[in-house]
């Protein structure tokens, strides 16, 4: 954070300190030379004397950048209007002052639950997922078990006096593979959606392959629970996600419904996400949707009809989805249908114990 500030206010940004936390690191303090530090406001809090931001200070000020550390902090009772430090910066945002700010990956809401029965160490300060993702970059600081460990004992993070514990506790290897698996997938995450909707919004033909996206059409017919169970191990198998796609007609019956509803929980039971696309044409409504979300490949079941119905109905869904697809480099795998085996109640007599 402190570099990317000394690198704009190289450029001739206005940048100043929010609040900044260095824990008496010295390399951290030598970053803060040549930066404007905006007064702390002290508040007293049960006999102790505390520093916090002074947001009112820093709105006055009006910077081009504030940079604000520590964006998941509980502010102290009686320093301010808000809760938390995220809340803060949603305000100097409001107020058109760009932040730069920082967060552990075990402060985020989505992860701190695991971060707590992985570590054992209880999370007290949580940012919502929302808050973070609402910022226009995200950048991961990278570092292995080993290189952050050794930083440690270095003195680069905790004072000399804290470093065994921490060690010995939170910081053991084990731990930070975890967190370190932890935060590659949420920016991973977070990458795929800015791709997507870089996507969507020039509507981009080509199927950009940077990772696979399975999409399985859904029927009423019998057997689909079965191909969706397929689809789902398809996409274990390739560490895709999965989004079933569900083409409702606008003369389907109450008996659709249902078997809807059955899919739909089965869905969420995977672990896939459950689409409604209402259309009278399935084929193209499967292909339109393969294209807007980037799909890499289509799961579809095998068709029912005859030669002939086929012919006289102008092609079966399946071959035009597969003619579509092909046309966009999007695989198509035809999942023969069979209905789910129907196991006989075994009978016990009395004298089988």
């Amino acid at each position: 954070m402190l570099s990317e500030g000394q690198r704009r206010l190289a450029r001739g940004t206005d940048v100043v300190v929010g609040f900044v936390e260095s824990h008496g690191r010295l390399n951290t303090e030598a970053l803060l030379e040549g930066f404007e530090i905006v007064p702390r406001r002290v508040v007293e809090y049960r006999g102790t004397r505390f520093e916090e931001m002074d947001l009112d200070a820093v709105l006055a000020r009006k910077p081009k950048v504030a940079l604000v550390d520590e964006l998941a902090h509980t502010n102290v009772p009686g320093s301010g209007r808000h809760e938390k430090r995220w809340q803060d910066v949603l305000e100097l945002l409001d107020s058109g002052i760009d932040v730069i700010s920082t967060v552990n990956i075990q402060h985020l809401e989505s992860i701190a639950d695991a971060v707590e029965q992985m570590t054992g160490a209880r999370v007290r300060e949580r940012v919502p997922d929302w808050v973070v993702r609402r910022a226009d970059q995200i950048e991961l600081v990278d570092s292995s078990p080993e290189a952050l460990r050794r930083r440690m004992l270095h003195g680069n993070i905790y004072p000399p006096d804290k470093v065994h514990q921490a060690l010995t506790h939170f910081f053991q290897t084990d731990n930070l593979i975890a967190l370190r698996e932890l935060a590659l997938r949420f920016l991973a995450d977070e990458t795929e959606e800015e791709l997507l909707d870089h996507l969507r919004r020039h509507r981009t033909e080509v199927v950009w392959e940077t990772t696979e996206r399975i999409m399985a059409g859904v029927t009423s017919a019998p057997g689909t629970d079965v191909l969706l169970r397929r689809a789902a191990r398809l996409a274990l198998r390739v560490k895709g996600e999965l989004d079933v796609v569900h083409v409702v007609s606008s003369d389907a019956g109450r008996g659709d419904t249902e078997v809807a509803e059955r899919l739909s929980s089965l869905t969420a039971d995977l672990g896939a996400r459950w689409h409604e696309v209402q259309a009278d044409d399935p084929a193209k409504a499967l292909i339109d949707f393969a294209r807007e979300h980037q799909i890499t490949q289509i799961v579809i079941g095998s068709s029912n009809r005859s030669r002939w119905q086929e012919l006289a109905g102008g092609g079966s869904i399946v071959r035009r989805v597969i003619r579509a697809a092909g046309e966009v480099g999007i695989d198509v795998h035809v999942i023969a249908r069979r209905e789910p085996t129907a196991v006989e109640p075994a009978v016990v007599g009395a004298d089988d114990g």
